[in-house]
């Protein structure tokens, strides 16, 4: 009776150990979030070296207007052409410097500005040789991405601008059951400098964190739990811890039989 005991208390040592907690799986845990304690409005994105913008500008008159707005069709190759839609538009590449070579105006300073900014600036400059122009900025390459245990690692292109870090996850088909929900870490580039913040999404709190709005060319990595590391160190003696269990479960049959 004695082994019977002993055999059974090692098979359910075994499996247990791969089980993973509900306090390690579900998000949001802690108490509830009241109304003013609700995440603040995303800040605007700003712009920075390497983002690709598409610059359109019409009027009333669009003969007034053409001159600023490139051909479809360019050999510059800082400007790419990018598709929205049906139409084709030209794009401008923030050079290393943080410029855009524009129509007209040549060179513009662009990184450190934001949409709102920028649109303000080209508009004021472009009024002053056309009448009522009007402005319209969007930012062509604005990826993330995210790996790690998801469903689905890869780099997402974000087409509205915004994007929070669980709408991220989601585009990953969420977390593996073995994601780490306390550790996921964002990585984010600013003016050069690589930073690097973690946020706990077993906490309602996590949405107050100022790396919860994604910026362009953000990183998600999502950490392994405890069980994904101790199944790595079990795969790599499967073959022996196999055959060690079903001898175990064999010996245990025989005794449960007899």
């Amino acid at each position: 009776m004695k082994t019977r005991i002993l055999i059974v208390s090692i098979l359910t040592l075994v499996l247990s150990t791969s089980c993973a907690s509900r306090k390690d799986l579900v998000y949001f845990q802690d108490e509830l979030v009241e109304d003013n304690q609700m995440a603040s409005k995303p800040k605007q994105l700003i712009y920075k070296t390497d983002d690709i913008l598409t610059i359109n500008v019409s009027a009333l008159d669009p003969d007034t207007v053409r001159p600023f707005n490139l051909p479809v069709i360019s050999n510059n190759a800082t400007n790419l052409l990018v598709a929205q839609g049906n139409i084709q538009m030209q794009t401008y590449l923030v050079d290393y410097n943080g410029n855009i070579e524009f129509p007209v105006l040549g060179t513009i300073k662009v990184a450190g500005m934001t949409r709102t900014e920028l649109t303000k600036f080209l508009t004021e400059k472009i009024s002053t040789m056309a009448k009522d122009p009007i402005v319209n900025i969007r930012l062509a390459n604005f990826t993330v991405t995210i790996i790690g245990e998801v469903s689905r690692p890869g780099t997402f292109t974000i087409q509205d601008e915004r994007i929070t870090l669980l709408e991220a996850l989601g585009l990953a088909n969420d977390l593996t059951i073995f994601g780490s929900r306390k550790n996921v870490m964002i990585i984010r580039e600013i003016e050069g400098v690589k930073k690097f913040t973690k946020i706990d999404l077993t906490s309602i709190n996590s949405i107050n964190s100022p790396a919860y709005y994604l910026q362009q060319n953000d990183v998600i990595y999502v950490e392994p739990n405890n069980a994904r590391i101790r199944q790595s160190t079990y795969n790599q003696n499967n073959s022996v811890l196999i055959s060690a269990i079903g001898t175990l479960t064999t010996i245990l049959a025989v005794f449960l039989i007899r």
